[in-house]
Parts: C-alpha cells; sequence; structure tokens
C-alpha cells in the first residue's frame, strides 16, 4: 500500500514537473519570438526617425541655400511664360471693361472700335511696364538671380529697354488717338497722371517702388485714374458728349484699384531677399510676411466690406452686389494660400509654392471685375 502510494505521487511529480518543463520549452521560444519582433518594430522606427530627420534637414538646407539649384531645374518654357506674364495683363482689360460697363449703365450705348483700340493701347503700356521693370531691376541688380526676368532670358539689356519704350510710344499714341476721336480731353489727363504714377514707381530717379510707395501708386493708376478715363472715352464715343462723374463710377474704380493693388503686393512674397539684398524697401521688407499674410487678409475684407457699403449707398446696382459676392470663395482662396504658404523667415520660405500668391490674385481680381461689369450691363438691360 505504501509501495503503491509512494509510486503514485512520484509519477504525479515526475509527469508535473515534465509538464512544467514542457511548457517552459514552449513559452521561450515564444517569449523569444515576441522581444524579437519588438526588437525589429522598434529598430524600424528608430531608422524610419534617422531617416525623416534626414530628409528634413536636406528640405531645410535646400530651401535656405540650394534655391538656386531647384530654379535651374524650371523648364525654359516655363521661364518664358513667366516672362511673359500674359495673366497680368488682366489689369489692362479690367479697368477698360469696368469703366466701359458703367458708361454702359449711364448712356446705354457702347463703341466696339473704341474699346478695342483702348485695349491694344493699354496692352502695349503694361508691355512697356514689365519690360522697363525688368531693365531697370537689372541695373539695380535685384534680378540678377531672377530667371524669368526678359533682360535674363533675352540677353540684351538694350534690346530690351527699346522695345520697352517702342511699345510705350505705341500705346500712347493709341490712346491719344482715341482721346482726340472722343473729343475729350480729360480722359487723356487721366490716363496721363495713371502713365506718370508707372513711371515714378519704377524708372530712374524716382523709383518709389524701392521705398514701398508701389501699392498706392497702383491704386491711383489702374483705379480712380484708368477705369474713370475709360468711362469717360466710351460715353463721349457713344453720345459725343461729356458723361458726368457718378458715384457708380467712383465706386468701381476703387474698387478696381483695390484688387489690382493686391496683385501687386502678393508679388514680393517670393522676392523678399533679393530686395532687401539691393535696398529695395518693399511692403513685405518692411512688414514680414506674417504681417504681410494679414495685410492680404484685411485687404480682401475690405473688398466686400466696400461692395456692401456701395450696395446699401445705391452707387452699385444689386446685380453687381451679387455677382461680385459670387466671388467671395476666391478672395477666401487667396487669403488661406497665402496664409498656409507663408514663412517668418524668408530663408525657410517655399518660394516655388508663395510664387503662386500673385497669381490667386489675378484670378480674384479677373473674376470680381468680370462679375462688376456683367452686374452693371444687367441692370442697364433688366
Amino acid at each position: 500500500m505504501a509501495a503503491t502510494c509512494y509510486n503514485l505521487i512520484h509519477g504525479f511529480g515526475h509527469n508535473k514537473l515534465n509538464g512544467q518543463l514542457h511548457i517552459r520549452r514552449k513559452l521561450v521560444p515564444l517569449y523569444m519570438h515576441t522581444y524579437s519582433k519588438s526588437l525589429f518594430f522598434f529598430s524600424c522606427n528608430l531608422d524610419y526617425k534617422r531617416i525623416h530627420t534626414r530628409h528634413l534637414l536636406l528640405h531645410v538646407s535646400r530651401s535656405g541655400f540650394g534655391e538656386e539649384q531647384l530654379e535651374e531645374s524650371v523648364s525654359r518654357t516655363t521661364l518664358i511664360w513667366r516672362a511673359i506674364k500674359l495673366p497680368i495683363y488682366s489689369v489692362a482689360l479690367v479697368p477698360l471693361t469696368v469703366g466701359s460697363a458703367a458708361a454702359y449703365l449711364q448712356m446705354g450705348m457702347f463703341s466696339a472700335r473704341t474699346y478695342f483700340v483702348l485695349l491694344a493701347s493699354s496692352v502695349l503700356v503694361i508691355t512697356w511696364l514689365n519690360l522697363s521693370n525688368d531693365v531697370y531691376d537689372f541695373d539695380t541688380g535685384a534680378d540678377k538671380n531672377k530667371k524669368e526676368s526678359v533682360v535674363n532670358l533675352v540677353g540684351s539689356r538694350n534690346g530690351t529697354f527699346v522695345a520697352a519704350y517702342l511699345c510705350f510710344a505705341l500705346g500712347f499714341i493709341g490712346l491719344t488717338w482715341a482721346s482726340v476721336q472722343a473729343r475729350n480731353m480729360p480722359s487723356i489727363v487721366l490716363l496721363a497722371c495713371a502713365i506718370i504714377c508707372g513711371y515714378v514707381y519704377q524708372c530712374p530717379p524716382f523709383r518709389l517702388s524701392y521705398r514701398g510707395l508701389g501699392e498706392p501708386l497702383c491704386f491711383a493708376a489702374f483705379g480712380p485714374f484708368a477705369t474713370t478715363a475709360f468711362y469717360l472715352l466710351q460715353g463721349s464715343a457713344s453720345a459725343m458728349s461729356r458723361l458726368p462723374l457718378t458715384g457708380t463710377v467712383i465706386s468701381v474704380s476703387i474698387l478696381v484699384g483695390l484688387t489690382t493693388s493686391m496683385i501687386l503686393f502678393c508679388s514680393h512674397f517670393h522676392q523678399i531677399e533679393g530686395d532687401m539684398e539691393v535696398g529695395k524697401m518693399s511692403p513685405l521688407v518692411r512688414l514680414g510676411t506674417a504681417r504681410g499674410a494679414e495685410v492680404v487678409k484685411v485687404a480682401v475684407m475690405a473688398l466686400y466690406a466696400l461692395l456692401i457699403a456701395f450696395g446699401l449707398c445705391k452707387a452699385l446696382p444689386p446685380a453687381s452686389i451679387f455677382l461680385c459676392a459670387l466671388t467671395l470663395p476666391i478672395g477666401n482662396l487667396v487669403v488661406r494660400f497665402v496664409q498656409e504658404n507663408h514663412k517668418a523667415s524668408p530663408r525657410l520660405c517655399d518660394k516655388s509654392k508663395i510664387f503662386m500668391a500673385k497669381y490667386f490674385c489675378v484670378r480674384l481680381h479677373a473674376l470680381f471685375g468680370a462679375a462688376l461689369a456683367c452686374g452693371l450691363v444687367a441692370a442697364r438691360v433688366v
């Protein structure tokens, strides 16, 4: 009996010990496998962080010190397109179209011949502004790293200079001819004032753009001066009579001047370093990109606030208010794009992205101007 109990106890203990050893043999590889997987994922995570950090440092290095290498990758076709600045010519189209629409609202008549002569002449004057700006910025060294500069692309400073003033002469002749045909001398005086604003903005010995006065000059030139002049020319050409200066034309000229100035303001974001090197005190050099982004936000808010105010004063017809209000998403897009892509330090600014800010402003300028003009025409028709 005792022997039997001993054998049972001994057998049970032996089996239990063997079972524990068997469980341990199973658990040890499982534990080692889990531990090795943890080490593997931990090491992968470390490798990912190292690679991510390396890429981040490389990106900052490129942004700060390798901008020229990135610019080399831009194709010549893209550079030529940038040099032509075709979207910028909306600054010639919008004042003329809005001014003509205001004259149509007043008189109910429209001269297509006068419109297209003024359009061609205005395009020539804008071409003079663009070409001469490249010439004078080349002289000061502001455009030495600007590969889309016409002077750098063509390789001839004097050739660009001659072409610029040839365009100016032809454009001024066209504007003068239209004014003489319309027998309206106040209009040519206003257009002359607009051209003078452009000259003192960029040409020596004035170069007021280097003092940060470009935006007020741009507002006056394309807003009250040009828009009002085109309004007078269309009215005189249609009815051979002098149109009165109404609250409508004054209101639309202010709105056109504001959207045009926003284009110029946003064109400074990607040129801060170059402007600082040559002593060009643009608004963005003075304010910095953070405050500049806030200025853009305030300008867009002011644009639509003025629109509502002019509507409440009955200076603008309801159709213009409604159609211009539809462009609010574009205005919001401009604000959001600048807010997201500006940086406090110009060295860390992504120039390839913020370069597009002025083109978003061109969209707002063109669409807002088209909506304004369509509303004026609709108010007369309806």
